[in-house]
């Protein structure tokens, strides 16, 4: 049985991840190299303001349920060339939705269909971001 607790914590563990993956995005942009550089400097910078949006929105969840949000990201993965940053962000999608998936049972759980709702919509976004790399990986 989900707890009030349980989906603060839940969604603090959310916000750390968002804010890993703006600072993962921004760092690969910085630092991609290669024939497609300019285009996946693009393409990564690109992804920052849904993560942000997303931090935001967790942010104030977690305070409007009563909680502190976290101000520490999870660890940012290192990558030495293009494919292994694009398997590290595509790793990381994949974990996300798993993550927004529980947080979506443990809303309904506890009623609150507002935020089910909403991590519904955020879910969508993070798959269509995990496709696009899945894309780019089977061209590469």
């Amino acid at each position: 049985m989900a707890t009030k607790e349980a989906l603060i914590e839940g969604l603090n563990v959310d916000l750390a991840n968002e804010y890993q993956a703006i600072i993962t995005y921004i760092t690969y942009a910085a630092t991609v190299t290669g024939i497609y550089r300019e285009e996946m400097k693009e393409f990564f910078l690109r992804e920052v303001p849904d993560e942000l949006r997303h931090a935001q929105f967790l942010a104030s969840k977690v305070a409007a349920l009563g909680g502190t949000p976290t101000t520490t990201p999870a660890p940012v993965p290192t990558a030495g060339d293009l494919r292994q940053m694009l398997e590290n962000v595509l790793r990381a999608e994949v974990d996300t939705i798993e993550r927004y998936k529980q947080r979506l049972r443990q809303a309904e759980e506890l009623g609150d269909y507002g935020l089910a709702n909403d991590l519904q919509q955020i879910i969508s976004e993070e798959t269509q971001h995990k496709e696009s790399i899945e894309m780019i990986l089977r061209g590469l």
